[in-house]
């Protein structure tokens, strides 16, 4: 399952509606880099992976509707379209990488702006397949830390829908499913938009994954009388130190985790990680319309008395001293993160 195309035809993007699932399987048409931005903040599309990929195309969006008579012209163009995008949302470190990657390809001003402009939708085309390839690179290295039999508590979206295809966390647990080994997943709903009970649920139920679907503050029973042995989750943002910024409520079961010394395993691609912040007090934490927490209903009643606020930060940092190791498309990644991960990234570059 793709979740965004490029048509080239039409020369628009799209995207997977993920405020419709699973209810309503639809895609949206985006034709300019406004739209991106737009569907990037209200979350029809939302994972970091995707999140990145999906601000590429809104340059060769920008792109194509440039007026730029000259190349200097067309670069700060685009450097504005590039700001305006990245105001989207804070938290994810893959949306300004992914960025800064397309200015890059048009540094050499040299060049005509039809050539930039070729170069612009090349790089967004290989960004997304190299997602692609890094996905199914991660699951492979993280298929093997899941035993047959095992029972997981996956937080939030990891799967397809948070990437271009195959995910990140979900995809090592449908890697190791698709090997043969019997897994189950408790899947947290993940208040406020329950990304989990909507979105990872539909994912599994589409793979033939066998799951249940359980509260956000069920997730410490199950870890606490045996019924679960093994944690996993995605990561918006990893600092240098190994903490890592994930969907709200992360914090809270890998502390529940290791109380009950089940694993906790953080699983991200090498995009996610911002080894210019030194650890997870540095990361920017998005605060959603508290609309999202009030408006709740049960059995058709509202249920929160009117005049009430709330609160929504949309993510919070769980520490590295939490998290038992990270799956990257690099390789597994034990502690500490600090030393082992540049020594990792070392290696690749040799």
């Amino acid at each position: 399952m793709r979740t965004i195309e490029w048509d080239e035809t039409k020369r628009i993007l799209k995207v997977i509606d993920q405020r419709l699932l699973p209810e309503k399987y639809e895609y949206i048409h985006l034709d300019n880099y406004k739209a991106i931005a737009e569907s990037i903040h209200c979350m029809a599309v939302r994972g970091a992976p995707v999140i990145g990929v999906t601000a590429a195309y809104g340059m060769v969006l920008a792109s194509i509707h440039s007026k730029a008579k000259d190349a200097a012209q067309f670069v700060g163009e685009m450097q504005f379209a590039a700001q305006e995008i990245n105001a989207a949302r804070p938290t994810a470190v893959n949306l300004p990488w992914a960025l800064k990657r397309m200015l890059a390809a048009i540094a050499n001003q040299q060049r005509s702006i039809a050539e930039m402009k070729a170069a612009l939708l090349a790089e967004a085309h290989a960004m997304a397949e190299e997602d692609i390839r890094v996905n199914k690179a991660i699951a492979k290295h993280g298929a093997p830390l899941i035993a047959d039999g095992d029972t997981i508590i996956h937080h939030c979206n990891t799967g397809a829908l948070a990437t271009v295809d195959w995910g990140t966390a979900l995809g090592v647990i449908r890697y190791a499913f698709e090997e043969g080994k019997k897994v189950h997943v408790l899947v947290d709903e993940t208040r406020p938009r329950l990304q989990g009970a909507r979105l990872t649920a539909w994912e599994l139920k589409q793979m033939g994954i066998p799951f249940e679907i359980i509260s956000d503050n069920m997730a410490g029973y199950f870890l606490s009388t045996g019924q679960a042995q093994k944690v996993f989750f995605g990561a918006d943002r990893v600092a240098a130190n190994g903490d890592v910024a994930n969907k709200i409520g992360s914090y809270m079961l890998a502390l529940a985790a290791a109380d009950n010394h089940v694993p906790v395993y953080s699983v991200f691609p090498t995009s996610t990680v911002d080894l210019n912040l030194g650890d997870g007090k540095q990361i920017p934490i998005e605060e959603r319309d508290q609309d999202e927490v009030l408006d709740i209903s049960l059995k058709g009643q509202r249920v929160v008395p009117e005049g009430a606020t709330a609160r929504n930060p949309s993510f919070d940092v769980t520490p590295a001293r939490l998290i038992t190791a990270y799956v990257t498309d690099l390789g597994v990644v034990e502690q500490p993160f600090s030393t082992r991960y540049p020594e990792l990234l070392k290696m690749k570059k040799d």
